[in-house]
């Protein structure tokens, strides 16, 4: 919403930015790129406002998030365990979460780290659902869980 207020002058809600996050945004440019009306309300006037952007505005309005996320995939490689390192790479890089939905990030995130990236099928409910599995079995996990007396 942000980018509406600094570009455009139009107020619009945290709803329909992410609406437009998730029907028009990317992390790469698209095969066909995608234009939408957008309304809100004219900070200057006051009055309520129409505007058309395009996946291309919305690209370069996520460019920053994208960008961020990017770089913590790198450190966060850097910082990996060689065993763990190898498994990744045969592997390769699994997405959870909203992002995982914003299109091209895999492919984005791919061409950064010379990695496969896959999404998880539910994202948006895959980090609960591994919480809860690891709760369900946390004998099995003892050997990685952070003890309360260790931060």
């Amino acid at each position: 919403s942000q980018y509406f207020r600094r570009y455009h002058n139009i107020l619009i809600g945290e709803r329909t930015a992410e609406m437009i996050k998730c029907n028009v945004g990317s992390a790469m440019p698209l095969e066909e790129e995608i234009e939408i009306e957008v309304k809100g309300r004219d900070l200057v006037s006051g009055i309520p406002k129409m505007i058309n952007v395009t996946s291309v505005d919305i690209r370069k309005a996520l460019a920053d998030s994208v960008d961020k996320i990017v770089t913590g995939v790198l450190r966060l490689l850097e910082k990996t365990p060689p065993e763990l390192s190898a498994d990744i790479f045969d592997r390769g890089i699994m997405l959870s979460g909203g992002g995982a939905l914003l299109k091209g990030l895999g492919e984005k995130i791919t061409k950064e780290t010379n990695l496969p990236v896959h999404v998880a099928d539910e994202p948006l409910i895959s980090v609960v659902i591994g919480t809860g599995k690891a709760l369900e079995n946390l004998s099995d996990y003892s050997s990685v869980l952070i003890k309360r007396n260790s931060y």
